[in-house]
């Protein structure tokens, strides 16, 4: 914890620096998180010219509002959510074009919105990222995955956000969140049965 303190200490004087219009203190900003906000926004969009895009309107974004930031979430959670807000927008311009209107906040990945525990942690989306091979059909059943479950199982378990703040990035409450990554892993356990052996 003394570490993630340090970078929340870190990161606060950075935004305070750059809400005084100090660009260098910006630029730490975005060399700091650039890589893991695209890593994110890649495994959202899948397509990489589309996610650097998003990923140069994320920085952007937070340029433009750094004034806006509060220190009541980390710098970490408010890029996320902007990263978010903008791969959301992008699905639903997506589907519009393609000629289809499905919201992105409706469907019945979540009927069952009940409060459950999270399934022991032997099936880790991160452990099998170090497999490579397991790694890119983990990636393909990742794309597969609605947009709200994808999300929250890339913020969980890649990223190792904690529930508070995915919900506050998702701005869902926090049994949403847990059902969302519960209904995630099961769906990912699915289809990659097949490819794990015992």
């Amino acid at each position: 914890m003394f570490v993630a303190g340090n970078v929340m200490h870190a990161d606060l004087a950075l935004v305070q620096r750059a809400q005084a219009h100090d660009r260098a203190a910006f630029n730490e900003i975005v060399l700091r998180y650039k890589n893991k906000v695209f890593n994110y926004v890649r495994r959202m969009v899948h397509d990489a010219l589309d996610a650097e895009d998003l990923t140069q309107e994320t920085f952007i974004r937070a340029y433009l509002s750094i004034n806006s930031f509060q220190s009541r979430a980390s710098l970490n959670t408010w890029l996320f959510r902007i990263a978010t807000n903008l791969c959301i927008d992008y699905s639903r311009r997506q589907k519009k074009s393609q000629g289809l209107t499905t919201s992105l906040s409706q469907g019945n990945e979540d009927e069952e919105e009940t409060q459950r525990d999270i399934p022991d942690l032997a099936f880790d989306p991160q452990r099998l990222m170090l497999n490579k091979e397991l790694g890119v059909k983990l990636d393909d059943a990742l794309r597969e995955l609605p947009e709200k479950l994808r999300t929250v199982v890339l913020l969980y378990d890649i990223e190792g956000l904690p529930y508070d703040e995915i919900a506050h990035i998702t701005g869902c409450p926090l049994g949403t969140v847990k059902s969302r990554l519960f209904n995630a892993r099961n769906a990912l356990r699915r289809k990659l049965t097949p490819y794990l052996g015992n």
